[in-house]
């Protein structure tokens, strides 16, 4: 893709450089890499991406091509080959699978494959089939060939909403399926597609996957807490929660934690990428996190209950904001109360809060 193919599809030199600067911090990456990551996403030689879709409701997908400023979706779409998207793609048919299997054959080993949805294998897969084999066999079949997997979505990641109890498909995760390729999973309902962006260049401009978790997770996007980033956690820290939506602490943007809310424990980028380009995101429109980015909480938990807190909080006798609730901070009994008493010295300022000592580290190690 060259400079001139950019501005073509609208994409202007300033809101381009704005974006790859972005990225490359996002990235972790020095501000020095800025101009190699520009170079890598102008780049021609564009990697051939294979987009197979299974149980999911596309919203991965559409959240891709309706994103904007710049069009990240031409973006993307001009970063690499998309030779196969039963979505997107105008052939069907026929048409679509020659083009499937056409792309396998020419780029053997070299193809990126990028999956959606989870894959059922009850009654031996007869739950999602295109062209008459199962999304196991499809899987099994275009893994095979592929240099690397990319998971988008919780569905393919985890099983998302069809992998929950009762489970009457019997869905699993396609990463639970690819045991012999390098698989990254980027969770999400739907994921941030600048956290699909970011991995694409992170590939293309050093030539290997970045850093991954646990969950095999890029920990640029997916390393802190939604918790920790949030812009309702100084109302955590003062003792100030919603008690029920709509009342007076709801409107005033008071923490949602009594409310369900799954920041405390979920791993994700939302608080500080946001989504729609314009600043938002669920918390921020007074919706509780759901815990879309890990596999034991979304759909396996009810919305509404509260999620147990490790880290170390203001302890409860910290003098409380709220008059009406003097002396309620967060629920002990679902917060980590052995934390309350570490510092006998931790004061009467909520920015004291963050100088909690970290696990592993005496209080002197952090004067």
């Amino acid at each position: 893709m060259s400079d001139n193919s950019l501005f073509s599809a609208g994409i202007k030199r300033r809101d381009f450089l704005r974006l790859t600067a972005g990225l490359t911090a996002m990235m972790g990456l020095p501000v020095s890499m800025s101009s190699k990551v520009a170079e890598a996403a102008t780049a021609d030689n564009r990697p051939p991406v294979i987009w197979l879709h299974f149980q999911e409701c596309t919203g991965c997908s559409e959240s891709l091509i309706r994103s904007g400023h710049p069009d990240t979706a031409s973006l993307i779409l001009d970063l690499i080959s998309l030779d196969y998207h039963e979505t997107l793609m105008i052939g069907s048919g026929y048409q679509a699978e020659e083009s499937l299997h056409n792309s396998m054959k020419n780029n053997w080993g070299k193809y990126i494959l990028v999956v959606e949805g989870a894959v059922p294998l009850a009654e031996n897969g007869v739950y999602c089939k295109v062209a008459g084999k199962t999304a196991q066999d499809s899987l099994k079949e275009v893994a095979e060939g592929a240099a690397m997997v990319i998971n988008i979505g919780t569905c393919s990641s985890f099983g998302g909403v069809q992998a929950a109890a009762p489970n009457p498909t019997k869905a699993v995760s396609a990463a639970s399926l690819v045991k012999d390729k390098p698989v990254i999973n980027v969770p999400g309902c739907p994921p941030s597609p600048y956290n699909l962006l970011a991995v694409i260049l992170y590939y293309l401009t050093l030539k290997k996957l970045p850093k991954l978790d646990q969950l095999n997770r890029p920990e640029f996007a997916y390393g802190r807490r939604i918790h920790e980033h949030c812009e309702r956690r100084p109302h955590f820290d003062a003792g100030r929660f919603a008690e029920q939506f709509g009342d007076e602490g709801h409107t005033l943007g008071y923490c949602l934690y009594r409310l369900g809310c799954k920041g405390p424990v979920t791993f994700a980028n939302c608080s500080t990428q946001r989504f729609n380009d314009v600043g938002v995101w669920p918390v921020a429109m007074g919706h509780p996190c759901i815990g879309c980015t890990e596999p034991d909480v979304m759909f396996h938990t009810s919305i509404y209950d509260r999620v147990q807190i490790h880290e170390v909080t203001p302890p409860d006798f910290y003098p409380n904001a709220n008059p009406s609730k003097r002396g309620k901070g967060a629920d002990p009994l679902t917060t980590a109360v052995v934390g309350m008493f570490a510092g006998a010295g931790i004061g009467a300022s909520a920015m004291m809060a963050k100088k909690l000592p970290k696990e592993g580290e005496d209080e002197e190690d952090q004067a």
